[in-house]
């Protein structure tokens, strides 16, 4: 039996099963274009973009330069900070669309709940002490579900074929749901062995809504939202009774392929990220595991204990991720 190559979202339409992330940090646009370019050449049909990673432009150049159809590209791209004010929303797509050179987007997904003070082009004020710190704006970063039911206007001009949200925890989606007239089609979280995400997972399922895992393989962020920097990710660690090493090389594929492989079986598309032509190649040749194998990956989380690599409550102030509490609860920082 083999693994599928795409989920159904709940409107009908089909989502590739292992995309390509483009967020590459400190790599330089032109890499991420030639990334693209390559991981189209190799077979990838869905492109997972953000206006926040600043390359859009570069990925719409790879797209337009690979020569395949439209249609047959699925392109995700996600609704930055600086442009939650419900009156800006379909101008921050308007955007992205001339920057990736499209008439609509497959997804357009609302990058994280909390919004950030916007300046001259809309970049992120910067707090005024220079401890590099955003501005966030706390009342738009409460009004999330408005931000929402302004996305919900793109399907209708055409522009977002679905919508959905990313990095929103069971508590904020749960407000989502309370106002939407469009269900959200996915919710794009950070997953792998040592995170798996089980509650989030359920309550999405049940309402719908399809979980995509970013940083599948583990993965450090940028600094600022880095969280464990010191943790091995699960890929690398050998110290777990049943490590995904062990299991890598007992299916003779890689731990990379394991992880993504474990997360399709659980019915959990990815989005991993690479510039490399192998890891490229590779991570599109998932396969089924064995019972003994799902199992034995299931209780990493468990025995390693939990780990989430992305985590900017240190940076932001308040933790985004609150189950008990709809953050930010405050209406300044700590440090002003």
């Amino acid at each position: 039996m083999d693994l599928p190559k795409t989920f159904i979202l709940n409107n009908g339409k089909a989502i590739p099963s292992i995309g390509l992330g483009t967020f590459h940090g400190s790599d330089t646009s032109s890499n991420v274009k030639d990334a693209v370019k390559l991981g189209l050449q190799l077979g990838y049909r869905h492109i997972d973009c953000a206006d926040a990673y600043g390359n859009e432009k570069e990925v719409g150049e790879a797209i337009k330069e690979s020569g395949i159809p439209r249609h047959e590209i699925f392109v995700t791209s996600k609704l930055a900070q600086t442009w939650h004010e419900p009156s800006d929303v379909e101008r921050a797509l308007d955007i992205s669309l001339k920057n990736l050179q499209i008439d609509y987007v497959d997804l357009h997904l609302m990058h994280f709940p909390h919004a950030y003070r916007p300046g001259e082009k809309n970049q992120t004020i910067r707090h005024p002490s220079g401890n590099g710190k955003p501005v966030i704006d706390y009342d738009l970063s409460r009004r999330y579900s408005e931000t929402w039911l302004a996305m919900e206007r793109l399907v209708g001009a055409g522009k977002a074929r679905s919508i959905g949200l990313s990095n929103f925890n069971i508590l904020k989606m749960k407000r989502i749901l309370e106002v939407a007239s469009i269900t959200p089609a996915v919710n794009q979280v950070e997953i792998h062995p040592y995170f798996p995400q089980e509650e989030l997972f359920e309550f999405s399922k049940r309402h719908g809504i399809l979980t995509i895992a970013h940083q599948p393989l583990g993965g450090r962020p940028v600094g600022v939202v880095r969280g464990h920097p010191d943790e091995p990710f699960p890929t690398e660690d050998p110290t777990a009774s049943a490590s995904v090493k062990e299991i890598a090389a007992s299916c003779e594929i890689s731990p990379a392929q394991v992880c993504l492989s474990w997360l399709v079986q659980r019915g959990i598309p990815a989005v991993p990220k690479s510039a490399q032509y192998a890891h490229l190649q590779e991570n599109l040749r998932i396969k089924m595991l064995r019972q003994e194998d799902i199992e034995a990956i299931d209780r990493l989380s468990s025995e390693h204990g939990l780990v989430r690599f992305l985590d900017p409550s240190q940076h932001l102030g308040f933790d985004i991720f609150d189950e008990e509490n709809d953050q930010p609860l405050a209406s300044k920082a700590p440090w002003d």
